[in-house]
């Protein structure tokens, strides 16, 4: 490869987030709010630059005030802008949550007419990917616009250039058409992928012959938790396609599936949950950091574990990323890798 620009370029939504500072309130009772910025992919650089990795973002915001405060909030953190367009006519993102501990967050998207959706080739053509050491790509990205083809034309590219691309499933029913477009639209990509990062509820969701009782919110039942062992060896003995599959189990911590290899467990750390929000986007960071590291499965998950868990102590979401050494520390003080 080149000389390296960037360790990992994230693809995908982008928004502005308003956290309740009224925590336990319900909505209506919310006086005030805290502002910061969303958004899977972004919060995903974000974690990667406070990890010290060198990161930059494919997103878009409008030419708005919000749009504004996204790439001040951005490159304050050091994750580049450079390949953040502002689209005429459409708005930046915006993300309402309210804090309802110990397990309820309800949030509410403004992405009518968001200015990410609007993503073109000719946006994601402009990324240097030979000098770029990983791709991670929101599954979100495919069920919109024309941020789509962008998606599409960048994991292309990436293949021809040997970048690995990670895709984190980041479900938002909300996002998608239909029950089944989740799926429909993320299938026919997984040949194109090295590694796909989801709960259990995401790969249900991807892989499943019904993935509706899980897109309108119902838990997975003990059954259909024990058919995903199934439903990801058939990913894995595919031909082409991701080589890993990372899915996280919550509290239970995750477990890695490779292709002929056993698959490997990485426990959790035992934390009080204070606020779930960003507890994903922090795991993908901490794994990337693992894996840029070459670290083996094991370690990555336990990294992309203690991210998590430092994120669910805390309330808000990209500011409660941890940095690295408070993630080692963090590791440490629980007994090490």
């Amino acid at each position: 490869m080149a000389s390296v620009q960037f360790d990992v370029i994230t693809m995908g939504r982008v928004g502005m987030d308003l956290f309740a500072q009224n925590v336990g309130a319900p909505f209506e009772e919310v006086t005030g709010f805290e502002t910061g910025v969303g958004g899977s992919p972004v919060n995903i650089a974000i974690a990667a630059s406070r990890l010290g990795l060198k990161s930059a973002a494919l997103t878009a915001v409008g030419q708005d005030k919000v749009g504004d405060f996204v790439l001040h909030y951005l490159a304050r953190e050091g994750v580049s802008t450079d390949y953040i367009p502002r689209k005429p006519n459409a708005h930046t993102g915006l993300a309402l949550v309210s804090i309802q501990p110990p397990d309820t967050f309800p949030l509410t998207f403004y992405r009518d007419n968001a200015a990410d959706i609007y993503l073109t080739v000719d946006d994601a053509a402009a990324l240097p990917l030979a000098r770029t050491r990983l791709v991670q790509i929101s599954g979100t990205a495919l069920s919109r616009g024309t941020c789509r083809d962008a998606m599409l034309f960048a994991i292309e590219q990436c293949r021809r250039l040997n970048v690995p691309t990670v895709m984190d499933l980041d479900l938002r029913p909300d996002q998608w058409s239909h029950p089944r477009a989740f799926g429909l639209n993320i299938r026919p990509v997984l040949p194109q992928l090295n590694m796909v990062i989801g709960t259990e509820e995401e790969f249900f969701a991807l892989l499943a012959e019904d993935p509706a009782p899980v897109l309108q919110g119902r838990p997975l039942t003990a059954a259909q938790i024990g058919q995903l062992d199934s439903l990801l060896a058939g990913v894995l003995a595919a031909p082409s396609g991701p080589d890993t599959l990372v899915l996280k189990r919550g509290a239970r911590g995750v477990t890695i599936f490779s292709r002929n290899a056993p698959p490997v467990d990485a426990p959790g750390f035992s934390v009080e949950v204070l606020n779930t929000v960003g507890a994903g986007d922090a795991f993908a960071g901490g794994f990337i950091y693992g894996y840029l590291n070459g670290w083996d499965w094991y370690k990555c998950g336990r990294m992309g574990n203690a991210c998590g868990a430092l994120v669910v102590t805390r309330h808000g979401c990209a500011r409660a990323l941890p940095f690295e050494q408070e993630a080692l520390d963090f590791i440490e003080s629980q007994g090490g890798f």
